[in-house]
């Protein structure tokens, strides 16, 4: 299994980033644990264009490129980061229809008639979520082919 991005390159990501305590302070395993997570993440999504090689592990490199995009490296980055800050997007995703949280005289009510896309998607960052969209194919649009 690979990953979008090395540990060495996403070190130098992170480098010129602040709050990246998480990672900092992550082991080698557990960094390299996160970023499989967030390919996997990445990959599930039905992307613009094909495959750039059918056999090839992940969705990108597309249409043609040879080389995975930066953005696309940035997104499992940020990604990666989230997972190791503990946020899990499948808990993210079951606590969308709480209304309310009391603990002893302490009360959250939160408004839930919008669920954030980033959210229902299952990216547990929104910044990675912004990388991600200007790829995903439109789901709205049709696509009719003629069969002879």
């Amino acid at each position: 299994m690979t990953s979008y991005i090395e540990i060495v390159d996403a070190n130098i990501y992170f480098g010129e980033r602040l709050n990246t305590e998480e990672w900092d302070n992550a082991s080698d395993a557990n960094k390299l644990k996160a970023l499989y997570m967030a390919t996997r993440i990445i990959d599930r999504f039905n992307y613009r264009g094909e495959m750039t090689d059918e056999s090839q592990e992940h969705q990108f490199p597309r249409g043609g490129d040879t080389e995975v995009p930066e953005t696309i490296k940035e997104a499992c980055c940020e990604i990666a980061l989230k997972l190791l800050e503990e946020i899990d997007p499948d808990m993210e995703f079951e606590n969308l229809p709480v209304l309310g949280h009391t603990f002893a005289t302490v009360r959250n009510t939160y408004n839930r008639d919008f669920a954030p896309e980033h959210v229902v998607a299952g990216v547990p960052s929104p910044t990675a979520w912004k990388l991600l969209v200007p790829y995903l194919r439109d789901v709205r649009g049709v696509s009719i082919n003629r069969a002879n």
